[in-house]
C-alpha cells in the first residue's frame, strides 16, 4: 500500500531545508507564504533543486484572486518554463475564466509545453461545480489538487473533502491542507479518505525583542517570526505513519 504523501509549503531555503530533514515527502516552494504563495524567485529555486526531495514551484504572480490578465499570464508561462530551468520537479498553479471555471485556454497549453507534473492549488476551493472542476483537473492533466473541502480550515469541512475524495475516484490525488496539523491529521485522514496532506509546520520564534528595529520599521509582525518547525513537521510526519501503520 502506498503511503500517505506529506507536502510543506516553505517559503524560505532555511524552510525547505528543516522540512525535507524533518520528514517531507515533497516541498511546495513559494515566496510570501503571508499572502498564500506567491512565485519564488529564480535564485531560491535553484537553491531547492538540490534538496533530497521532490520541489513544486508554486506560479502564482499576485496575491488576490485568481483570473489573471493577459500580460500576467504571459509572466506565469515564463515562470513555469523558467521552473523547469532550474530543475523543480514541478509546479503548482491555477487560474479561472470569466465564466468562473477553471481556464482551459491557458492552463491546457501551459501544463502541455512544460512537460512538468502539477498540482492544482486552491483555485479549486472558489469553483461552483465541483464534479466539472474535477473533471476539468483530470483532462489538463493536473497530478492532484490541493484543497480545504472549499472552506477556510480542512479540518471543518470534512464531509466536503470526503466528496471531493469520492467523486475524484482515484482518477487524480485530493490532498487536504489549511490548518493541517499533528493534532487534527488523523482525523481528516480517516474522514475524509485523502491520499495527501499539506500543511506549512509554522512554528513562532518564542522570543523576538519588541524593540527589534524590525517590528519598530514595521518589517516584522509585533508577534514575531513565523518559521518552518521542524519539530511540527515530526510530529505530522509520525501522525501519518502511524495511520499508515494502522490501515495496512
Amino acid at each position: 500500500m502506498t503511503g500517505t504523501k506529506l507536502e510543506v509549503c516553505v517559503d524560505t531555503i532555511e524552510g525547505a531545508w528543516t522540512a525535507a530533514e524533518s520528514g517531507a515527502d515533497r516541498i511546495e516552494l513559494c515566496a510570501a507564504l503571508s499572502e498564500g504563495g506567491l512565485t519564488p524567485s529564480a535564485g531560491m529555486m535553484a537553491a531547492a533543486s538540490r534538496l533530497p526531495v521532490p520541489v513544486f514551484a508554486m506560479i502564482r504572480p499576485r496575491s488576490g484572486d485568481f483570473r489573471y490578465s493577459d500580460a500576467e499570464k504571459t509572466i506565469m508561462l515564463r515562470d513555469i518554463q523558467l521552473a523547469k530551468k532550474q530543475g523543480m520537479s514541478g509546479i503548482v498553479t491555477g487560474a479561472t475564466d470569466s465564466a468562473g471555471r477553471l481556464d482551459l485556454e491557458f492552463l491546457s497549453p501551459a501544463l502541455r509545453e512544460t512537460h512538468l507534473p502539477a498540482t492544482l492549488h486552491r483555485v479549486f476551493d472558489t469553483l461552483h461545480d465541483v464534479p466539472l472542476a474535477i473533471s476539468d483537473a483530470v483532462g489538463l492533466g493536473f497530478e492532484r489538487i490541493l484543497t480545504s473541502g472549499q472552506g477556510r480550515k480542512a479540518e471543518q469541512h470534512l464531509q466536503a473533502l470526503a466528496e471531493i475524495v469520492r467523486i475524484a475516484d482515484g482518477r487524480i490525488s485530493v490532498m487536504a491542507g489549511s490548518g493541517v496539523t499533528h493534532m487534527n491529521a488523523t482525523r481528516i485522514l480517516i474522514e475524509a479518505g485523502v491520499q495527501e496532506l499539506h500543511a506549512s509546520c509554522s512554528a513562532r520564534e518564542s522570543s523576538v525583542p519588541p524593540d527589534r528595529a524590525e517590528i519598530r520599521l514595521g518589517f516584522v509582525a509585533q508577534d514575531g517570526i513565523t518559521r518552518t518547525g521542524a519539530e511540527q513537521v515530526r510530529l505530522l510526519r509520525s501522525v501519518i505513519d502511524t495511520y499508515d501503520e494502522n490501515r495496512v
